[in-house]
């Protein structure tokens, strides 16, 4: 077994069983086999660079031959959701999106037909299988373990991202209910009524989880981006293997630090999207991606996201162009324009990676998008066109006299 996984499975199992000191609450303790038991976004377990409009949840298991797991849920009201598994080296296995999952008899899918989204909870169902082995999509199979892994172990990751009401991280719907079948038994397996937290739990079970996260995290990340990689250049990281990749998801990114008075400028053209938010339904057809977003991470362990400016978030030009500047409070300048929008730099004692995401780009976007500069090998900079950030670092007094235009020149 992979020691990354392994020490992952193993923190989840200790979690699941050993009592610990934890804040008082009011809801009764959960049950050893509730299912996702770890939740992830900007906020609890944030590691791994995740986007702050997102959030995920993980469930740890072990199939032999012939088992299964079968997740029943219902379609959230969200941008974007899937389900996504992953084996011991936390590299993809597999990857079902929302507009993949086939509704169940009776119900419809609304990331497939726009007019599903107003029908009730009841109408919106799903089902979908886990399998150890080849998996057909077209009935809603996932493959949960990874060919050639010796180890039945695995992890299976649902997403949602930019959930229509922000208060309800899981796009208004409960999480999927599991049952297990192992070795011809069915296991029911209700959500944990409270993810964990290793920030909100004191004593050695707490600590064993922050170390074995961090520990993963941090072999992993560490070859994303070498340390020869120029400042301030977008390119494609060496690698994102063992961060839980997301599948439909390709970045871009740039190491960058700070100097008192220096501010960071980004300007590109911004894909077409999906406004969720403002009733859009993501199966506009006019769209070029259905998600992207300018997030900017810690470069140290865990690799915390510390501010995102996504589609909907970001300032867009007339003639479609975003203008970002990425600086701490004191290098701001004074009566910005309308057109720039600001991430925040956040601890200035720490370098800072900076990510562009696109997410399913459509057929006729493709060859401008992150991912086809990615399946060729190509400089991001030559394919991706007027869509290619460009960066330049800038004094305040410079981009406050001269704007953008002054510190990007023509």
């Amino acid at each position: 077994m992979h020691s990354v996984g392994a020490l992952i499975v193993r923190v989840c199992c200790v979690v699941a069983t050993v009592g610990f000191a934890a804040p008082a609450s009011a809801d009764p303790p959960d049950s050893a086999l509730c299912a996702w038991r770890f939740m992830s976004n900007s906020t609890v377990l944030n590691v791994a660079f995740p986007d702050a409009n997102s959030t995920y949840w993980l469930m740890p298991y072990a199939l032999g031959p012939g088992d299964s797991i079968e997740l029943s849920g219902t379609y959230p009201a969200a941008r974007y959701f899937s389900l996504n598994t992953y084996g011991t080296d936390l590299d993809t296995v597999d990857t079902l999106r929302d507009d993949q999952i086939a509704a169940d008899p009776g119900s419809a899918n609304p990331f497939v037909d726009a007019d599903a989204a107003s029908l009730p909870a009841s109408q919106r169902r799903w089902h979908a299988t886990l399998v150890n082995g080849p998996a057909d999509h077209s009935r809603n199979e996932i493959q949960a373990v990874a060919n050639g892994q010796s180890s039945p172990i695995g992890f299976v990751i649902v997403r949602v991202y930019v959930p229509t009401d922000p208060a309800s991280l899981s796009g208004g719907v409960a999480l999927p209910d599991v049952t297990l079948s192992i070795a011809g038994a069915d296991v029911p397996t209700q959500p944990c009524a409270q993810p964990f937290d290793p920030a909100a739990y004191t004593g050695p079970v707490a600590d064993a989880a922050k170390s074995a996260f961090d520990r993963a995290i941090a072999g992993a990340a560490s070859g994303a981006f070498p340390g020869n990689t120029p400042e301030a250049t977008f390119s494609n990281p060496a690698s994102t293997s063992g961060l839980f990749p997301n599948g439909d998801n390709k970045y871009i990114g740039t190491r960058i630090s700070y100097q008192p008075g220096r501010l960071l400028v980004v300007r590109g053209k911004a894909p077409i999207c999906p406004n969720t938010r403002a009733g859009q339904s993501p199966t506009d057809p006019s769209q070029q991606v259905r998600y992207w977003s300018m997030c900017q991470n810690d470069l140290r362990s865990p690799y915390p996201v510390v501010a995102c400016a996504a589609d909907f978030q970001t300032a867009i030009d007339g003639s479609g162009y975003y203008t970002y500047i990425v600086a701490a409070p004191a290098d701001v300048p004074a009566n910005l324009d309308s057109s720039v929008t600001v991430i925040p730099w956040g601890s200035t004692d720490v370098d800072k990676v900076l990510f562009l995401r696109n997410m399913t780009p459509s057929a006729a976007f493709y060859p401008n998008s992150i991912q086809a500069s990615q399946d060729s090998g190509d400089d991001p900079a030559t394919t991706m066109g007027p869509y290619y950030p460009r960066t330049a670092y800038c004094s305040t007094e410079t981009f406050t006299t001269g704007g953008a235009e002054a510190c990007l020149g023509a």
